[in-house]
């Protein structure tokens, strides 16, 4: 760190521009196997020009957490609120590849204060591949008081989220039944709150939560399916997670184009995403694009 920084803020304060740092690694089949356990299916093998296959767009999607060090410091009760994506190259089964984590930004709403950590992930010549921000939200409130979300909390009239009401065509939906299994898969192995009912309940939360990187990969499988490569290749992502999804539910993720708008040689299609239970809760809304 540099000397200047590091003698302005306290020791372990979450400030906007702390690096995180990152790590290299290399995409393996191992990778894609254990990303398609936690989904629950396997994921459409996308052929590149040079005649490697793509790895799945959100293969690292819980890059964000592979260190906690921006984190606030009570976690009772804490929810991922946001996620943003933008995707510029097609990830490369067998290519390396590098991380980088930084907090680019702290904002407060209500009694929650939030903290976005951008990853960018790039290629070993330092090629971007894809940047993604990751909003979090914290109590304010230190006083861990009973459950801070129950089941019937999104059966408020307040928690109902209207989406996809235009007239554009509907993307072909994908359902998923979720398990304890998958669950593991996708936030394990270790047991925290998104994969020990013990460990949500500790944190103020009634069963195993989901974790919120979950649906966002969801709405990346319905794009991969209705678009294929070109979802790589300058695809954007901006959903809210509204209500929680816990280890029983079925959950369907739909899409459906909002309008098409030129963008250099090509259109750029917007798209509403949602994900949605099967009473018809909204648990995550938001848009997404891609170019064709």
């Amino acid at each position: 760190m540099d000397e200047a920084i590091s003698g302005f803020f306290p020791r372990h304060e979450v400030y906007v521009g702390r690096d995180l740092g990152g790590r290299a690694t290399v995409i393996t089949d191992a990778d894609v196997a254990g990303y398609e356990a936690g989904i629950g299916a396997p994921t459409p093998r996308l052929v590149l020009a040079s005649g490697a296959v793509a790895a799945p767009a959100l293969l690292f999607h819980s890059e964000v957490y592979r260190s906690l060090a921006w984190y606030l410091p009570n976690i009772f009760g804490n929810l991922h609120a946001r996620q943003e994506w933008q995707l510029f190259a097609p990830l490369r089964c067998g290519a390396a590849v590098r991380t980088r984590s930084t907090v680019v930004e702290r904002y407060t709403k209500r009694n929650r204060e939030y903290v976005v950590n951008e990853v960018l992930l790039t290629d070993d010549e330092g090629r971007w591949l894809q940047r993604s921000r990751t909003h979090q939200s914290f109590l304010i409130d230190d006083e861990r008081r009973g459950l801070v979300v129950d089941r019937e909390r999104e059966k408020r009239p307040e928690r109902q989220f209207p989406v996809g009401d235009g007239c554009g065509a509907a993307l072909a939906p994908l359902t998923r039944s979720i398990t304890l299994a998958m669950c593991a898969a996708f936030s394990g192995p270790e047991k925290n709150y998104h994969t020990d009912r013990e460990a949500a309940r500790m944190l103020g939360f009634p069963d195993v939560v989901v974790q919120g990187m979950w649906s966002i990969c969801l709405v990346s499988e319905l794009m991969t399916a209705a678009f294929g490569l070109p979802w790589q290749m300058g695809g954007t992502l901006d959903v809210r997670l509204v209500n929680v999804i816990w280890a029983d539910d079925t959950v369907t993720v739909r899409g459906k184009v909002r309008e098409e708008i030129p963008e250099g040689a090509k259109r750029r299609v917007h798209v509403d995403v949602w994900c949605e239970k099967a009473d018809g809760t909204k648990a995550t809304v938001g848009v997404a694009s891609v170019l064709q």
